[in-house]
């Protein structure tokens, strides 16, 4: 995994405060392959709560981790028991790595 122990804690801090204590919170893409260089930061938040406002919640939460780990490129998905799964969700929460 090419995140430091730091940036794990920031993620994982930065998603309880937007979307509460119950998220998990995956790594998954190109940033978990330790022998590739590059790449954005695909995460994972899954609830099995229904999410209000999701979309405001998702852009809080890129607007803050560019804030707090610079300006670099951060992609989101958000799951909820709602949320109809396409490949790119099942993938995600088939390799995801918990944070």
């Amino acid at each position: 995994m090419r995140l430091t122990p730091e940036q794990v804690a920031i993620i994982k801090q930065a998603a309880v405060e937007v979307f509460g204590d119950e998220v998990i919170v995956k790594l998954f893409g190109s940033r978990l392959d330790d022998a590739v260089r590059g790449g954005d930061i695909d995460l994972l938040v899954e609830s099995s709560d229904l999410i209000e406002n999701r979309m405001d919640k998702m852009l809080t939460l890129t607007a803050r981790l560019q804030l707090r780990l610079g300006d670099q490129p951060i992609d989101i998905l958000v799951v909820d028991p709602s949320t109809p799964l396409n490949p790119v969700h099942r993938h995600a929460i088939q390799t995801g790595q918990a944070l």
